[in-house]
């Protein structure tokens, strides 16, 4: 723990069955020394360690994350999935999920460090991207970056790419100044201070990554035109910067999209094109435009320009709040929280990304469990914005180096914090930029790393957007509504006689709950042959003591109320 030199690993490959067939599987055994001195290096023994019992310091970053191992033998090769913030090894990503070791080919990823830059990121000293002598089908899909890419970005110098996209966005993006919530610091026990990129142009975050991709072409790509596929804020952010830059973009969304972000997107200027029943057919088809035609593809997270473009606001997180001990990012695709997490750990790698998804959106928990990009087999989630089924192959890589944590939340704490914001802050934001504010609550008992940190948390949730229709908004404030005690909905049985509805009015009325609705129905009683009526009774309340009293105070008029919710 108190060694500040980086770990080497080694691997020991051990056979099962006759060496050098090609079906054979190769059993790891990760072998972990502290490098202290060549001396201690030569005469220490090396123990063989399991994914539990590996050391974890922060503090020097020492600690190795081993996401997981995948093995095959191919006498000269062996595949290994895992990354670690100083290391000296080889880091490797398998490409596609189908098919079995046997038949799946693999792309190895060398790049060996060299102690730490002053910034306590590893210093790079050599890298290469090789493929392995082939054995089986060779066939695969890549399904996004090409891996070539993906390492072609890890490359680069991100100090300078962020501070570059920093001031490409310069008058064009606005700067979000942190707003402090008392409310939520009084909920949670932290200090909270908001990110609101609900405030920014075009109502989300997007505008950052599009204008900094777009901004970095040259004026014969311009010429050719930009095109992309999306269904909400994307698709404004790359029509807003085409126009700043005098560019003429194409938008392909579904057909389902609602007309309320088809107008707000022809409005930037943008021609939009409607196409299939759903976003992959309309993704397919900007991908057909920009191989026919020429254009060119902006992609909404996988790609470094944009990543880098999101980054800004970590950016801007630690100019305004240099005591920041965690900043709080929804993920989707990853391109918002990739560029976070860089922009973070590039300046300032003290300070905790903790990422937040739905639970009913799960890609980014299986992704880490695996190790690798893993699609969801299906997501579920009213936060639209981060309901990403394959998150993007450059933002894990990054992400899976960068973020500290994962928290998960529910559909009931995302409708709380979005009326929560409308009650307290008068901010109007969308689901998917509740999802950070979902977590808040959380943190203590779902994140390890933030429960075991010492001292007081100053916490930054980034407010992705507010791009939210109000039929939208309404049926989610009536959720919250609901799930806050502030609505409650009963059913009673009343005697079919003159003035029973009259008596069950007077009693609300004494209770003081606001009655919205009701439902007075001969049909619905529980007999068909008694001499009653069913009511149904829609009431506005105060909360759950005041729901107790009314319930308690029809029970003792004599009626028998079933809360429905």
């Amino acid at each position: 723990p108190n060694c500040h030199q980086h770990c080497l690993w080694r691997l020991n490959e051990t056979y099962s069955g006759v060496k050098g067939q090609a079906s054979q599987t190769a059993a790891i055994r990760m072998s972990g020394m502290c490098r202290r001195s060549s001396a201690a290096f030569a005469k220490r023994p090396a123990p063989v360690c399991s994914p539990a019992s590996l050391p974890h310091d922060d503090n020097c970053r020492t600690g190795m994350r081993v996401i997981s191992f995948l093995a095959q033998e191919t006498r000269d090769t062996v595949a290994i999935n895992y990354v670690s913030p100083t290391i000296e090894t080889v880091i490797h990503q398998t490409l596609g999920d189908e098919g079995s070791l046997a038949t799946k080919p693999t792309y190895e990823y060398v790049q060996l460090f060299s102690g730490q830059s002053s910034d306590g990121s590893p210093r790079l000293r050599q890298s290469q991207v090789r493929r392995p002598r082939p054995f089986g089908r060779a066939t695969h899909t890549i399904r996004s970056m090409e891996q070539k890419d993906v390492l072609k970005a890890l490359q680069r110098d991100h100090a300078a790419e962020l501070k570059l996209a920093a001031k490409r966005l310069k008058g064009t993006a606005r700067h979000t100044e942190i707003i402090p919530s008392r409310t939520l610091s009084e909920l949670t026990g932290h200090e909270i201070l908001l990110k609101p990129e609900n405030l920014q142009v075009t109502g989300s975050f997007k505008i950052r990554g599009a204008y900094n991709k777009i901004a970095s072409l040259s004026e014969e790509q311009i010429a050719r035109g930009i095109v992309t596929a999306s269904a909400g804020n994307h698709a404004q952010g790359v029509a807003y910067a085409a126009r700043e830059r005098h560019a003429k973009a194409t938008i392909c969304m579904p057909q389902i999209t609602p007309p309320l972000k088809v107008d707000a997107t022809k409005a930037y200027g943008a021609d939009v094109v409607l196409y299939g029943d759903v976003f992959d057919e309309a993704a397919a088809h900007a991908a057909e435009l920009a191989s026919t035609q020429g254009m060119i593809y902006v992609p909404p997270f996988d790609d470094y320009e944009v990543i880098c473009g999101q980054g800004t606001i970590g950016l801007e997180i630690l100019e305004d709040v240099p005591n920041v001990t965690d900043v709080v990012v929804p993920l989707g695709g990853g391109g918002l929280g990739a560029g976070v997490a860089l922009a973070i750990k590039t300046f300032k790698p003290e300070v905790r990304v903790i990422g937040a998804i739905p639970e009913g959106s799960p890609a980014w928990k299986n992704s880490f469990a695996a190790g690798r990009v893993t699609e969801a087999d299906q997501v579920v989630t009213s936060a639209e914005g981060v309901a990403v089924k394959h998150p993007g192959d450059l933002p894990f890589a990054l992400l899976n180096e960068f973020m500290d944590d994962l928290v998960t939340v529910t559909e009931r704490d995302i409708n709380e914090m979005i009326l929560l914001m409308l009650e307290k802050h008068k901010l109007v934001i969308e689901a998917a930029g509740a999802v950070s504010l979902a977590a808040l609550e959380h943190l203590n008992l779902r994140s390890r790393k933030f429960a075991s940190a010492t001292g007081p948390h100053v916490v930054v949730p980034i407010m992705s957007g507010g791009n939210i229709d109000t039929v939208t908004m309404g049926a989610v404030i009536q959720k919250g509504m609901i799930a806050r005690g502030r609505i409650m909905n009963f059913e009673v049985e009343l005697p079919d006689t003159p003035g029973q509805l009259v008596k069950v009015a007077q009693l609300l009325a004494r209770e003081r709950a606001n009655v919205i609705a009701l439902d007075h129905d001969q049909f619905k009683a529980s007999g068909h042959y008694t001499n009653a009526v069913s009511l149904g009774v829609t009431v506005e309340t105060n909360g759950p003591d005041h729901i107790d009293h009314i319930l308690m105070a029809l029970k003792e008029a004599g009626f028998q109320p079933k809360r429905i919710y």
